[in-house]
C-alpha cells in the first residue's frame, strides 16, 4: 500500500470513529487534532477519494518569472555554463 493510500485509510478510520463517538473522542483516540477531525468530517462525502490529500501548491507566485524570461534564463544557462547567479542576475537587468 503506497503512502496517500494508508493516509486515506487513516482519515476514513477516523472519521467513522468520529460519526460514532463523537470528534473529540476521535481525535483523543488517534491523536490528532479536533479540527482536523472536524475538517476531514465536513469533506468526507461517503467516499474514500474525497479524503484523498489535497496539493498545497499555490496556483500562482507575484515574482515569479515570466515565459520570456525562462527562455532568457535556459539561453543564457546553455551558453555559458560556468557562470553564477549574480551574473545571470546582473545580465537579465540589462536586457530588462
Amino acid at each position: 500500500m503506497n503512502r496517500i493510500a494508508q493516509e486515506v485509510a487513516f482519515r476514513l478510520a477516523v472519521v467513522r470513529y468520529a460519526e460514532r463517538h463523537g470528534p473529540s473522542q476521535a481525535a483523543i483516540q488517534y491523536r490528532v487534532s479536533r479540527m482536523t477531525v472536524y475538517r476531514w468530517l465536513k469533506r468526507y462525502d461517503g467516499t474514500k477519494e474525497s479524503l484523498v490529500p489535497r496539493s498545497r501548491r499555490p496556483h500562482h507566485h507575484p515574482n515569479q518569472h515570466t515565459k520570456a524570461e525562462d527562455a532568457l534564463i535556459r539561453n543564457m544557462r546553455r551558453r555559458r555554463p560556468h557562470d553564477g547567479l549574480v551574473v545571470f542576475w546582473v545580465r537579465l537587468r540589462l536586457y530588462q
